[in-house]
């Protein structure tokens, strides 16, 4: 407890002595009170100048405590009145005079004050703000008190004290002779409150209250109440150890009278459960690690009583340790044409995939204790990731499991509780495994680009173990406590897109891309697949219903537009629907769906292709996208209006996107006299960028080429070749660099009826992924650098670094263009 270094008295400061103004330092979440010295950590610059001040002079300082702050921000004392003196609202209106005693510079900048308190004060407010704020001050006094009630109130608070002292651990006991020896009743008060952990609220109440016996009948009631909260958790404390004590007495009584029998030739019957158990361990095939704790386990319940806690828990691990697959595999069916047949009969296209399944079948069947591969198949909605799993399963012959991890946040989900917690559960790796009833099944992690994390851990970390060849062979789970080998699992991940994925986790998978499908592909696909399997979800047959290539068509431009076939699958469901309900009431002819009987199932047309509409005007430049669920084209337009030369942005653009925006302006600035263009189109002139679909995000630097056409096509008039799109990174310097997901800009280009693509020159090889019905009857523009990107999509040739200068004939040339 502290008690000071100053005397009792020495409250009665002179009053002359003290100016009628003192610096002000606001203190956080600690309550002052007079003949007390407490530390004082200052941090601002501010009240290091105050601190310096007011040690060159009287050393004196005044201290209120800050209004504790609510959950909105604002002060609990209420709602800021806005007024011009807002530093003295967000404080207490009494505080306490303190002298400084002794300052300490610590390493990081701020300073420790040892401040004596003296005095209680009233603040009357701000007599200057800066450099640091100063205060008016109002001197308080005790009020006097009756002599007869203040005694007897003072006696009481000692003997709480001396009792709160014997139950605290936290008040050394010299504490005792410091409180008795305290005469002056006030002084006593402030003493006691100030070493108790009391809310703010409740300490500064206390200091706030002048009337010496008001002041202590209120802590009376205070220490009251603290003495019963102490006396109740030395209750429980109490009866805790009591409990502990009994099972150790009971556990060595047992020990005892097992002994005792041991020597008198008695021997125990074994109870049924015991007996159980013990069979069943002896007959499990695990390893020797495994065994032995479990059977640690088991010694320790046979000598445990029924009605014990714990004796649950270890009957219920040990039901865990006895029904999981130590051993338990069923066998690969290692024939690749079989395999192959089944990839083929549940999937369309995915050659790739297929590929990478069929040559883990091929290294099995010469290897057998290969290592399961980390497969992770990344791709847009829909495009089959998770089916392919089940599929994989099947022409394995393996049991298949699928595990969501879209939202998990908490590692216990994957590593499981430590079983001494209630309630505890291995993690849901281990569940899975104990369900599917072998140690070899295909397991699939879907949404794995969907982990998060919080305070309970981060479950992505939790997997590096799971999905590392290298270590997953003795995989820990914290329920069983003893290592399980995964390495024979074949675990295949799910995702959407790769950026969410921490690195670490993305090196131990095999990443798999599975790109969006083709129109040829969704025809494939829904011929083969989709229309059956929604002919007989509706009880429709084959034979009845009958879909025109055509229409099938017209629902996959008109209707849909997406990299997968979910949405199609729907959209066909509709048709199906609307074919069930008349043959439902009535109708025996077989009937076939055309493009025009589309409308009547599923409304009007709901996606249009206005590349041609869009690009008629100069200023407007056709862009291809990527996105998590598939390729998609933007629009840049570009407009200007009489200003001062500044560019705007609009359409929810990213900060690199906004860069490419400005890098753009600079380029076409700098080369300005090559694009006919003076100084006037610019200074007099503002720039406005906009990309439609205003509410949907959009960053990335791939635009670049698409914004540096628009405002070319802007400045100059010319108008961009009808049916040109194009994707690209800018530089400075002019050249145009290599992007990603060519693939998917490609196919929405296609979609959108797009004849010729743009592309970075080192893009050339990812053509190669794009099927050959994509690039039929298309053309693809390889550029380096942005003055070809200006050739190709406007017309106007821009001469080479050191050239003479704009062809004068260009701009008629890209009018026609």
């Amino acid at each position: 407890m502290k008690d000071g270094t100053a005397s009792q008295t020495n409250e009665h400061l002179n009053e002359e002595e003290l100016p009628d103004a003192l610096p002000l330092i606001t203190l956080s979440n600690q309550v002052v009170f007079p003949m007390s010295v407490v530390p004082v950590r200052v941090t601002q610059k501010r009240d290091h100048q105050l601190v310096d001040d007011a040690v060159m002079g009287d050393r004196l300082v005044a201290l209120l405590t800050r209004l504790p702050e609510t959950r909105d921000g604002s002060s609990s004392g209420g709602e800021s009145s806005q007024e011009e003196r807002p530093l003295l609202e967000r404080a207490y209106g009494i505080g306490v005079i303190g002298r400084i005693l002794q300052l300490q510079h610590l390493p990081d900048g701020s300073i420790n004050a040892a401040v004596q308190a003296v005095r209680r004060f009233r603040a009357k407010g701000l007599k200057q703000e800066d450099p640091y704020p100063v205060v008016h001050i109002e001197l308080l006094k005790d009020l006097p008190a009756d002599n007869g009630k203040t005694a007897a109130l003072t006696g009481t608070v000692k003997t709480q004290m001396d009792r709160l002292i014997t139950l605290s651990p936290n008040i050394p006991d010299n504490a005792r002779n410091i409180i008795e020896s305290i005469e002056n009743a006030g002084f006593l008060a402030d003493l006691v409150a100030g070493n108790l952990d009391l809310p703010i609220e409740e300490k500064q109440e206390i200091l706030e209250t002048l009337n010496q016996h008001e002041r202590l009948k209120r802590l009376t009631y205070i220490l009251a109440r603290e003495l019963e909260m102490l006396e109740l958790t030395h209750k429980i404390q109490s009866d805790v150890k009591s409990s502990i004590d009994k099972g150790q007495r009971e556990y060595f009584l047992r020990q005892q009278l097992q002994a005792i029998r041991e020597e008198l030739g008695e021997t125990e019957e074994e109870r049924p459960e015991l007996r159980e158990y013990r069979e069943k361990l002896e007959a499990l095939q695990a390893p020797p690690e495994v065994k032995k704790e479990a059977f640690r386990e088991l010694e320790r319940l046979a000598h445990m009583s029924e009605a014990a806690a714990e004796y649950h828990i270890i009957a219920t691990y040990l039901d865990w340790i006895v029904e999981l697959p130590w051993s338990e595999s069923t066998e690969d069916v290692l024939d690749l044409p079989r395999a192959e047949a089944v990839l083929n009969e549940d999937h369309y296209g995915l050659t790739k995939v297929k590929r990478r399944i069929l040559e883990y079948l091929a290294v099995r069947k010469l290897k057998d204790d290969a290592a399961g591969p980390i497969l992770c198949f990344m791709g847009p909605p829909g495009v089959g990731k998770t089916s392919l799993g089940q599929s994989i399963a099947r022409a394995m012959g393996r049991r298949f499991i699928r595990m969501s991890l879209g939202g998990m946040r908490d590692e216990a989900e994957i590593r499981g509780h430590r079983k001494t917690y209630v309630g505890a559960l291995p993690g849901r790796i281990i569940q899975n495994i104990r369900k599917a009833g072998s140690n070899n099944p295909v397991f699939m992690l879907d949404e794995i680009d969907k982990v998060g994390s919080d305070f309970r851990g981060d479950p992505s970390s939790a997997l590096l173990e799971v999905l590392d060849p290298a270590q997953n062979d003795s995989f820990t789970d914290l329920y069983l406590n003893v290592p399980f080998d995964l390495s024979k699992v074949m675990f295949i991940a799910t995702g959407n897109m790769l950026d969410t994925i921490p690195w670490a986790l993305r090196d131990r998978m095999e990443i798999i891309e599975i790109p969006g499908y083709t129109l040829a592909e969704k025809m494939e696909i829904a011929k083969t697949y989709l229309v059956p399997r929604q002919l007989q979800a509706h009880g429709l047959k084959r034979s009845k219903v009958k879909f025109h290539k055509s229409a099938l068509k017209g629902i996959i431009e008109n209707h849909t537009r997406e990299a997968g076939v979910r949405n199609l699958e729907r959209e066909i469901a509709n048709v199906a629907r609307g074919c069930a309900r008349l043959f439902a009431e009535g109708r025996t002819e077989p009937m076939t769906i055309k493009p025009a009987d589309l409308a009547g199932y599923l409304g009007p047309q709901k996606v249009f292709h206005d590349v041609a509409e869009r690009t008629k005007v100069p200023g407007v430049a056709t862009g291809l996208a990527w996105t998590p669920t598939g390729g998609d084209i933007l629009f840049v337009e570009a407009t200007r209006m009489p200003g001062k030369g500044n560019l705007v942005l609009t359409g929810q653009l990213g900060e690199v996107m906004k860069e490419s925006a400005q890098a753009v302006l600079s380029y076409v600035r700098t080369h300005a006299a090559e694009l006919g263009l003076t100084e006037t189109d610019f200074n007099t002139y503002d720039i406005h960028i906009h990309v439609p679909a205003g509410a949907v995000p959009k960053d990335g630097p791939s635009a670049g080429v698409a914004i540096l056409a628009a405002v070319v096509s802007l400045l100059t008039g010319v108008r961009v070749r009808h049916g040109l799109a194009m994707t690209g990174e800018i530089t400075l310097r002019g050249l145009v660099l290599q992007v990603g997901g060519v693939k998917e800009k490609v196919l929405a280009a296609v979609q959108a009826g797009v004849k010729e693509i743009i592309l970075p020159e080192r893009c050339r090889k990812d053509l190669d992924e794009v099927p050959e019905s994509a690039k039929k009857k298309r053309t693809f523009h390889f550029v380096q650098e942005m003055r070809e990107v200006v050739a190709i999509a406007l017309g106007i040739e821009m001469p080479a670094p050191g050239g003479s200068g704009r062809n004068p004939a260009s701009k008629t040339a890209g009018k026609r263009a």
